[in-house]
């Protein structure tokens, strides 16, 4: 069997922008709405959710069900204009809800209670309101280039887009905090790299075996065909595997190379998550990271030089995201690397309170 290698700035005055009036019921059925979405369609986030300090955990609870919906857009859809049709609603509510009239929506409504709080903090170009601006447009934009559901071309690329989407929404969660730390930023990344890469794995089964679905018409539900198969693992791993896209449609898990592909894809997923745990443990001993932040310079922020422990300690929860992830990992490993396989892990409720007691991830 495969096995692995194994603090705040200070308050300043607000920016006086228009807002529509959201009173503390909206915010409050907003919360309820978003929590529900993701204990219905993401588990684990809804269990990470749990952890978080009230701070952060709006912003959360906001981003992780938005990405929700922009992740089934294509699955969702038959038609690709129509796709993005709701891709472009869901950009400009975005837009709305910066402007400080979100539509009545409840993601919107929780974000814009978000950012009418980071107000409080703006100042200058890099404040954490402007790169919380910038990092929920790149986050937009790398989800309408995933629109067409088409395979990465590269396991770098697949890193770039986790990079873009995951890594970027723990950024943003840290800055709703408000929280501006090299290092944490630093750590944030290589967990949201992982759980990108890892979001890649998870998907295999949904996409390569596409179940039967029904639609709602006005005579009633209606059966449709399933929707097309996909496989979404990088090319280049693929034909170093030597594994064939169709085989898999036909053979599952049992295709020739498939599991040596995946076991490519998720060994680098489980680096990601090793750097972290070195690194994290590196800080918290008072040492530096032991390598450079490769992504310093696209945050348009200026950092601190030094994370303290106070801003570590502030920051941890946010790199929870980390424990699902590791528990995939673990899961898949078991199954000899078989996506099919992979259940649920019973244990992630406690390793979540383990992790929040030693401060370890």
């Amino acid at each position: 069997m495969r096995r692995f290698v194994i603090s705040a700035p200070a308050r300043r005055s607000p920016r006086q922008l228009r807002h529509y009036h959201v009173s503390e019921a909206d915010v409050k059925k907003a919360r309820d709405y978003c929590r529900e979405q993701l204990k219905k369609g993401d588990s684990d986030a809804h269990l990470v959710a749990a952890c978080l300090p009230s701070r952060s955990r709006d912003i959360y609870l906001a981003l992780r069900t938005l990405n929700s919906e922009l992740v089934r857009l294509p699955d969702n859809t038959t038609n690709p204009t129509i796709g993005a049709m709701r891709f472009q609603f869901w950009r400009e509510s975005m837009q709305k809800t910066f402007r400080g009239e979100p539509p009545r929506q409840p993601i919107c409504l929780l974000l814009s209670s978000v950012l009418s709080r980071l107000e409080a903090y703006a100042s200058g170009p890099t404040s954490q309101l402007s790169s919380f601006r910038f990092w929920i447009a790149r986050f937009l934009q790398a989800r309408e280039s995933g629109l067409a559901n088409r395979p990465f071309p590269s396991l770098s690329e697949v890193e770039s887009t986790a990079e873009n989407t995951y890594s970027t929404l723990l950024y943003c969660v840290l800055a709703g905090i408000p929280l501006r730390s090299l290092h944490v930023d630093h750590l944030a990344s290589h967990v949201g790299k992982a759980v990108g890469i890892v979001a890649v794995l998870r998907g295999i089964p949904i996409l390569a075996s596409p179940p039967a679905r029904t639609v709602q018409t006005p005579r009633g539900p209606q059966p449709v065909a399933a929707s097309q198969q996909l496989l979404l693992l990088p090319l280049d791993v693929m034909a170093k595997a030597r594994a064939r896209e169709e085989d898999v449609f036909r053979q599952g898990p049992n295709a020739e190379g498939f599991r040596d592909a995946v076991f490519q894809v998720a060994t680098r997923a489980n680096d990601h998550l090793i750097t972290a745990r070195t690194m994290l443990s590196r800080l918290k001993d008072g040492q530096d990271a032991g390598h450079s932040f490769e992504h310093e310079h696209e945050m348009g922020q200026d950092y601190a030089p030094e994370a303290g422990e106070d801003d570590i300690r502030l920051g941890f929860r946010v790199l929870l995201e980390a424990l699902p992830t590791q528990a995939y990992l673990d899961n898949l490993q078991k199954a000899d690397f078989d996506p099919w396989k992979v259940g649920r892990s019973w244990k992630l409720p406690w390793r979540l309170f383990r992790a929040m007691s030693t401060m370890q991830i």
